[in-house]
């Protein structure tokens, strides 16, 4: 055999080696920011249960908010889902919280709470804590989709079963700034 069509057999093997390794690297890149962040969740929903209990008493018409944010976090604990469900039931409790957080604004005596003043910062120091942690992780995503969606590194994605991931975004809803009407 020539030297030159064992060189062309090399190249036809180990470029789809190569591209291969790469997509793979990406989609752990994905999942490494995805644990990172996921740490950061957890300690988001150890502060639900307390954020509910201490504004469940001055909080009487937002009941149906309250009761809301809590059946989600039990949904968002269990074990068994998958990241890209994770990440849809986060973005429904940050729907959520920002309506709890703009609905105090209607509580001066909630507001002036010593316990409620350290828990909102508790909170909006993880909230921080999250949104760097969702770039590290969006960014990683839109990597992770350039390359299962060019040429040809789409081809081995798609015969690898590499699908797309969810971002974490913030609902329409959310774009608006909120008006707070206070009483």
């Amino acid at each position: 055999m020539s030297p030159l069509i064992i060189i062309i057999i090399l190249f036809v093997i180990l470029i789809p080696v190569f591209i291969y390794n790469n997509l793979i690297r990406k989609k752990n890149a994905v999942d490494n920011a995805f644990f990172s962040i996921d740490v950061m969740l957890k300690k988001r929903y150890d502060l639900i249960p307390q954020l509910v209990e201490t504004v469940k008493g001055y909080m009487q018409h937002e009941r149906g908010l309250l009761t809301s944010v809590t059946e989600l976090r039990q949904k968002v604990m269990q074990d068994n889902l998958s990241a890209n469900e994770r990440v849809k039931l986060d973005n429904q409790i940050n729907t959520v919280l920002q309506q709890i957080f703009v609905s105090f604004e209607n509580y001066p005596q909630l507001k002036a709470s010593e316990n409620f003043l350290r828990l909102q910062g508790a909170i909006n120091e993880a909230e921080e804590q999250l949104a760097a942690s969702r770039r590290f992780y969006n960014a990683a995503v839109n990597d992770y989709h350039n390359a299962i969606e060019t040429f040809p590194s789409s081809v081995i994605a798609s015969l690898a079963g590499m699908g797309k991931k969810e971002y974490f975004s913030i609902p329409d809803s959310q774009k608006l700034a909120p008006s707070a009407n206070v009483k």
